[in-house]
């Protein structure tokens, strides 16, 4: 196994570096790197930046209009673009539905969604968790009807992140109530204009509207707009959901909140604690083992070796890891981490730690918004399982 980069790749990295920080807003970084709340139009504006390079299907293949790189190629660009401070690309498009219709989906379909996510113009959420229906998911009753050339759509879906900005949705519904739960769901692509589909935003402690309640009420779906077989989407969820693990982990992000929390913690005097010191220098070795096993994945790539089915494991350290360097933060700040007043923070009242680190940036908010890592994309309860049931068969 060589984990070291080869001048090649040292000389992509420079150049993906170099791109970054010319292209990259500086409004939009200096939000990302205090953890300022980043608008629609921010997070936009960089998907379509990207989207015109060609690299906001960094992952994709060239037969799909992707720059075709290899694992290592991927790895190297997100971390280049979060350690810049580029908005973490919302992943419902480009990462978590392209792939499935690149997989699943019939040529037609590649030719009328593919596109729109490629530029960023179309902005996708996804639709599986229901009341009840979270992490065991299967379990999930939104009815899909087929009704001559169209499914007619009822029942709801919540915790749908950035719904209210959604224009399409990719769902999960039932089918069939024959055999196992798993064997009766389908995939379906819903244009959010749709007359019946409802969504109310979900105000969390924060003030934030980051998830939402989405309801379709006799909302018609053409049939064309079905990914693959019906009754096998179960099978592309989990193609799916392999991807969306392995986006999880994030240990570009962590690096780069690693170095924030240092920054903090110098700020605020308590770096020289050395219990507090110690805390982050065992977050520091977590970091770097989870990149060392994300190395280790793309090594086996490399070599033409069968890569590690291990996204469950980088889902749970990642995870952990994330609940950590929000809660050191929040522990370093003390009494300011408390506020999240963002009308005062966007006014540019929040005030500065002697080392020009953001004072008032919610870190608290950001603390127990971090609560949800561990279960969203499959409980790390459930995930353990799998990776138990791997190793011990």
């Amino acid at each position: 196994m060589d984990l070291a980069f080869t001048p090649e790749e040292l000389a992509f990295r420079d150049e993906i570096r170099t791109w970054v920080k010319d292209n990259l807003p500086a409004d939009i970084s200096q939000k990302v790197h205090a953890a300022m709340r980043l608008t629609r139009d921010d997070m936009q504006r960089w998907a379509q930046i990207l989207g015109k390079k060609g690299w906001l299907g960094w992952g994709w293949p060239t037969q799909f209009g992707g720059p075709g790189w290899n694992a290592i190629q991927k790895h190297l660009f997100e971390e280049e673009c979060a350690l810049a401070g580029a908005p973490r690309v919302v992943p419902f498009g480009p990462v978590m539905v392209a792939p499935v219709i690149m997989a699943f989906g019939n040529a037609e379909q590649h030719k009328r969604f593919l596109p729109g996510i490629a530029s960023g113009e179309v902005w996708w959420s996804q639709g599986y968790s229901e009341p009840g229906s979270g992490s065991d998911l299967a379990s999930l009753k939104t009815r899909a009807e087929r009704v001559g050339d169209k499914y007619i759509v009822n029942g709801q879906k919540t915790w749908t992140t950035l719904g209210q900005y959604g224009e399409w949705i990719f769902c999960l519904v039932r089918t069939s109530n024959e055999g196992k739960p798993q064997t009766g769901i389908s995939f379906l692509l819903i244009d959010m204009k749709t007359p019946g589909i409802t969504v109310r935003p979900i105000k969390l402690l924060d003030g934030e509207c980051e998830v939402n309640e989405v309801w379709f009420d006799n909302v018609e779906v053409p049939i064309e707009n079905l990914v693959g077989e019906e009754n096998k989407g179960w099978n592309y969820a989990k193609h799916l959901l392999a991807h969306e693990r392995t986006n999880i982990a994030d240990v570009n992000r962590a690096k780069r909140e690693l170095e924030r929390l240092k920054r903090i913690a110098k700020s605020e005097g308590v770096y020289d604690d050395l219990r507090f010191r110690d805390e982050i220098a065992k977050l520091e070795v977590d970091v770097v083992a989870l990149e060392m096993l994300v190395l280790r994945v793309l090594s086996a790539e490399k070599s033409g070796k069968n890569s590690l089915d291990i996204a469950g494991l980088l889902k749970i350290k990642g995870s952990e890891i994330q609940q950590r360097y929000t809660e050191l933060m929040m522990l370093a700040a003390g009494p300011y981490s408390l506020p999240f007043i963002f009308e005062a923070m966007d006014a540019g009242w929040q005030g500065n730690f002697p080392g020009d680190e953001v004072a008032n940036a919610p870190l608290a908010a950001n603390y127990f918004n971090m609560r949800k890592t561990t279960i969203y994309g499959g409980s790390n309860e459930v995930q353990r399982n799998i990776v138990a049931q791997t190793v011990l068969g």
